[in-house]
């Protein structure tokens, strides 16, 4: 008997898998991932979820490409400043402020900085959940979990450890630029790559833009994290940029051993 989807997979033209390629970004820019899978014959799947069933043969994972917001950024509603921010009024906002002080001492993060992204991330709901399947206080991706070795994003310590692993490693990977580290966790760092800076993604400027006036409005000087050894008081340098966000840089914890732990943040990709 024929298999179905086998045969329309090879009678496929290539004029036609380039209309279902394109036909799907409209898809990406909600889905959050795309994957283009090939098999042990070469052809190609071009999918927005892990392949199975009649599909599974397609073992090869050639490329993953995110897609956020394609809107940019409309750069005449930026200013100069962050402006001010209202406090959560989630009974759970200083709930977790044990853990982050832990885990930003840990790994050198600012704190403030920790729970201003929490903020934005979850407004401090351990069960919060995206449609594309971030998990958590910090909205950790699955592989973002498995990455930097969390057993359960459902549980706030490891929620919450294994986001501090990941934005000491974005703070290195950009050289303790803030606000790159930033859009790097919204948008993924191969996008900061790919832009030279904070990509132009609608979603991801205004996202650097709550985190950064959450940080100096509500968590700065917050009382309940200052037990932790970083904090504003490591700010290297602050410039304007063009587009009106600054670039703040902290400094990090200088008992972290930055080279062994980026080199074992690099293993983990491969």
């Amino acid at each position: 008997m024929i298999n179905t989807a086998t045969l329309i997979t090879r009678c496929l033209s290539p004029i036609l898998l380039s209309a279902l390629a394109l036909s799907s970004f409209s898809v990406a820019a909600n889905a959050g991932n795309m994957y283009i899978y090939k098999d042990k014959g070469g052809q190609v799947l071009l999918t927005n979820v892990n392949p199975s069933g009649n599909f599974d043969k397609f073992t090869k994972k050639v490329k993953v490409t995110y897609y956020k917001d394609s809107k940019t950024y409309d750069s005449s509603s930026s200013s100069n400043s962050y402006g001010s921010s209202a406090a959560s009024n989630s009974g759970s906002r200083n709930a977790y402020d044990s853990y982050i002080r832990a885990s930003a001492e840990r790994h050198g993060v600012d704190p403030g900085l920790m729970k201003a992204m929490m903020h934005t991330e979850s407004a401090f709901n351990p069960n919060a959940r995206s449609p594309v399947g971030a998990q958590g206080l910090m909205q950790l991706m699955p592989a973002t979990a498995r990455r930097f070795k969390v057993s359960n994003p459902w549980n706030p310590a490891d929620n919450i450890e294994g986001s501090a692993k990941y934005i000491a490693w974005l703070m290195r990977r950009f050289n303790n630029n803030v606000e790159y580290a930033i859009a790097g966790y919204n948008a993924g760092e191969g996008n900061v790559d790919k832009y030279g800076g904070i990509p132009p993604f609608k979603e991801t400027r205004n996202y650097v833009q709550k985190v950064m006036s959450r940080y100096h409005s509500l968590y700065k000087n917050d009382a309940g994290l200052s037990g932790a050894s970083i904090n504003a008081s490591n700010q290297t340098g602050s410039t304007i940029t063009g587009n009106g966000l600054q670039n703040v840089s902290y400094g990090t914890s200088s008992n972290v051993n930055s080279a062994s732990y980026a080199n074992s943040a690099y293993d983990a990709l491969r």
